[in-house]
């Protein structure tokens, strides 16, 4: 007796429905802004034209235009929301916006390499935060807006989950990873750094000196204001700016990266990705070092995340650093110049520095505001020696180390023969790196024994795609 074939349709496995999710109701007021939007801009832009079609306008005319106006721009806010979708699928998440043109964002959950939550001052007050996503290869991140704070987290954690390689089911009960604080930044401490800053001082001399200038050389209103106000716009920046943006500055240690949190009024919770950073800077102000601050910048490939600590002292910044790039130690005194590098930089020649370890490429510049920057072997994609007539002439070369965050640091006025041998070893250095780094792996310490089995596939062509040229050094090249 023989049993029939089974039909192949019933080998196709079956699909899971697709469970479709709004975003949060107050997302209309936020699109329904649009047409208003439209007619401000074309006052704006036309404001003759604008004033002389108001006048036109009776108060019966202006009040028809209010009553057809509000409810459309009501219909529009909410069918644009009605319209759109987000679902997380077995391998993307998918969101499908557009109320006259559908657009279908597929967003592949094993290139998701950070999601950031930000809440604008509105948002915090009605209760809803939005997402950002930040995918490898994209020039700007997509984003839901709004959801609710804890649909919001929830989304997040299983995103991240998934990213890590767990299972629908499984991410869904992971939760939010742990986070262990490493640094806070007092509200005090932040005021006096900038107070302390050159930049704040600098700005407002320049906004109290120059308008009084012009004011005396052409007694015009105008010419003051059309200078005074960029200038006191650009002291507000550098100073209350970056108080209200650096307030209350919170690091911490997840298994998923670094999380950043700050904002007095618009609140953002970021995410420094693992195995993205590319270069990191200790920014030293004159002012800063009695107390011992340092500021630390970030370059990370593909993201626009740059502070990664705006003030504190050394040591606690270089134990943060450490949880960003594990295993590199910051070297303690990088080697001047030789003196003949006077004749090229005179007094300056002094800020400039190099140190070279097994794991890091470190360059400092700057005699009042030092700047060190770091930059693993790892993560160098070319190495450049440039050598103009005047350096060639006392001996000295630049060595450029360029790397996957389109930057590059320089090593300025190192001695011709020390810059070469630096330009072959460097080159060995990279490669040696790359061949022992880690795979960069999300939630590694979440991700334990078979779930981290399933994600490695994932994870590894996440960090191959992750700086172009990985897998080889670009160019080393030598420019006279």
């Amino acid at each position: 007796m023989t049993t029939p074939a089974p039909d192949p349709r019933d080998l196709v496995r079956e699909e899971r429905p697709l469970v479709e999710r709004r975003l949060h109701p107050v997302t209309p007021f936020r699109r329904a802004w649009a047409p208003v939007a439209v007619i401000a801009g074309w006052a704006v832009h036309d404001p003759d034209q604008a004033q002389e079609q108001l006048t036109r306008l009776t108060t019966t005319a202006l009040l028809i235009g209010l009553a057809v106006i509000v409810p459309a721009a009501a219909l529009y806010g909410f069918l644009s929301w009605w319209f759109t979708h987000f679902a997380v699928t077995e391998t993307e998440l998918r969101i499908r916006t557009g109320l006259f043109f559908r657009r279908t964002a597929h967003i592949r959950l094993d290139r998701l390499q950070a999601v950031d939550v930000t809440q604008p001052l509105l948002a915090r007050v009605a209760g809803v935060t939005k997402l950002k996503l930040d995918v490898v290869g994209a020039h700007k991140k997509d984003e839901l807006a709004f959801l609710g704070e804890d649909d919001a987290r929830a989304l997040r954690a299983e995103l991240l989950a998934r990213a890590a390689g767990f299972a629908p089911g499984t991410a869904r009960e992971v939760g939010e990873a742990p986070v262990r604080r490493l640094l806070h930044v007092p509200p005090g401490v932040l005021a006096v750094s900038l107070v302390l800053t050159g930049a704040t001082w600098g700005s407002l001399a320049a906004a109290l000196v120059v308008p009084p200038v012009l004011w005396f050389a052409t007694h015009s209103v105008w010419s003051v204001l059309a200078t005074g106000v960029p200038l006191l716009g650009a002291a507000g920046a550098s100073s209350v700016g970056r108080f209200v943006g650096e307030y209350d500055w919170t690091v911490g240690d997840s298994p998923d990266g670094l999380r950043i949190d700050h904002g007095l009024l618009d609140r953002t919770h970021e995410t420094v990705p693992p195995g993205r950073v590319q270069t990191v800077r200790i920014i030293e102000p004159l002012l800063w070092r009695r107390r011992g601050w340092v500021r630390v910048e970030l370059d990370v490939a593909g993201s626009s995340n740059s502070v990664l600590v705006p003030v504190a002292p050394r040591e606690v910044a270089e134990s943060v650093i450490a949880g960003v790039l594990p295993g590199v130690t910051v070297p303690p005194a990088p080697a001047r110049p030789p003196r003949r590098a006077g004749w090229c930089v005179p007094f300056w020649w002094r800020g400039y520095g190099l140190a070279v370890t097994d794991t890091v490429f470190a360059a400092r510049h700057g005699l009042l505001r030092r700047n060190l920057s770091l930059v693993p072997h790892a993560k160098v994609q070319s190495i450049r020696l440039t050598q103009g007539p005047w350096k060639r002439l006392h001996g000295l070369a630049d060595v450029h180390v360029d790397t996957g965050a389109d930057e590059t640091v320089t090593a300025r006025l190192r001695g011709a023969q020390e810059a070469a041998e630096l330009l072959r070893a460097q080159a060995d250095r990279s490669r040696t790196g790359r061949r022992e780094a880690r795979p960069d792996r999300w939630m590694a310490a979440a991700a334990e024994g078979d779930a981290v089995g399933d994600a490695e596939g994932a994870v590894k062509d996440d960090a191959g795609g992750a700086v172009e040229g990985a897998d080889g050094l670009d160019g080393v090249t030598d420019e006279v």
